[in-house]
């Protein structure tokens, strides 16, 4: 029993010597020393959260020393006084400037030191005093404590200009609303912008019909003596367009759904007739107006009808006059060409095939009678 008790002093006496040895060694290399040390005085005017006695003291972040001492001063509540113990080789200067820093993963405060020019005086002590640093009126703010700072700064903006808020909120909705009512106007006005800018993505157009032209001919059996050609035939400008249309009973145009000619209509049939004289074999004598052509005869064409007619029944309604006109200007011949040929529907094929059947059955006469007119 008496063994166990002088082991345990024993014990005792030497973890408190480690204790000592420790605390001596931190002294030397942090707080005091053997070694000169300088002192300088830091005065801050607010608060300092973190820092203690022992916290390091950084020179461009690099260690250099540290807090010796934390006063307080009874005739400013605000102010903190701190001693920093640095190595004297510290090159503290007259426009140093101090921080607050917070290391590692604990947040553990420390004096920051930074900067300060070459052609700046050194702090000196006076009158046996501490070289005195003044921090700026902003260090040793926390991140906490600047965050609560801006809130209060927000909401007093905030309740400064509630009601010009609030307007401006309303007025944001009831233009959100406003356009959701109005969305497909506004998307036709995008489109229409785009459209007209040509950013907008080409939207494909409707179907294109052409017309056939005719290809049998049993009636003619000779070639036309001469040079013939075939001028744009005239049209009022409700035929001379690409729309494929339909006259209702009253006499009232439209236009087929989703569907246009490939070109403007008396430009097509100009090209579908020329194309009919050819199946005819009378390549080498039919052609449309050369500048350099001195030719023989003029067909001249008149576009009288072409559409869907919807009374009684649908139908196709071609109507064409033909004039044959010599070199000198005399009418050789003119005559009235129609077809009408039974439509199944006014959908655009239907309508298309009632028509190029009509057509070409036009083209069939006037190609017959042309020849055997010449």
């Amino acid at each position: 029993m008496e063994n166990s008790a002088r082991y345990t002093l024993i014990g005792a006496f030497a973890l408190a010597c480690l204790l000592a040895a420790f605390s001596f060694v931190y002294w030397i290399k942090n707080v005091g020393g053997i070694g000169q040390r300088a002192l300088y005085e830091i005065r801050f005017e607010q608060p300092v959260s973190g820092l203690a006695i022992g916290a390091s003291v950084l020179f461009n972040g690099v260690r250099a020393g540290a807090v010796t001492r934390i006063a307080l001063d009874p005739n400013a509540p605000k102010r903190v006084t701190v001693t920093a113990s640095l190595d004297p080789e510290t090159p503290v200067r007259a426009d140093t400037i101090v921080d607050i820093s917070y290391q590692g993963l604990t947040g553990a405060a420390a004096v920051a030191l930074k900067g300060g020019t070459a052609d700046s005086p050194r702090l000196t002590s006076n009158n046996g005093q501490p070289p005195l640093i003044i921090a700026g009126a902003d260090v040793g703010r926390s991140l906490t404590e600047s965050a609560q700072e801006t809130l209060r700064h927000i909401d007093g903006i905030l309740d400064q200009n509630a009601k010009p808020l609030n307007t401006a909120i309303t007025g944001i909705a009831a233009f959100a609303d406003m356009l959701g009512r109005n969305s497909q106007r506004v998307e036709g006005l995008i489109g229409g912008l785009e459209n007209l800018t040509g950013s907008g993505t080409p939207k494909a157009g409707p179907p294109v019909y052409d017309l056939t032209p005719a290809t049998a001919f049993p009636q003619v059996t000779k070639t036309i003596k001469g040079q013939l050609v075939i001028p744009d035939p005239s049209a009022i400008i409700l035929f001379d367009s690409q729309k494929i249309l339909i006259r209702d009973g009253a006499g009232t145009y439209t236009s087929v759904n989703n569907a246009q000619w490939a070109d403007n209509l008396p430009k097509l049939v100009q090209a579908r007739i020329v194309q009919s004289f050819e199946n005819a074999r009378q390549l080498s004598a039919v052609s449309r107006p050369l500048d350099q052509l001195n030719p023989d005869y003029r067909l001249e064409l008149v576009i009288r009808s072409f559409q869907i007619a919807l009374m009684p029944s649908p139908k196709a309604v071609v109507d064409l006059t033909a004039r044959l006109v010599s070199d000198k200007g005399v009418v050789a011949d003119a005559r009235v060409f129609s077809a009408s040929i039974s439509a199944k529907s006014t959908e655009a094929p239907d309508a298309v095939g009632a028509l190029n059947q009509a057509f070409s059955q036009v083209a069939t006469d006037i190609v017959t009678w042309a020849v055997g007119a010449i």
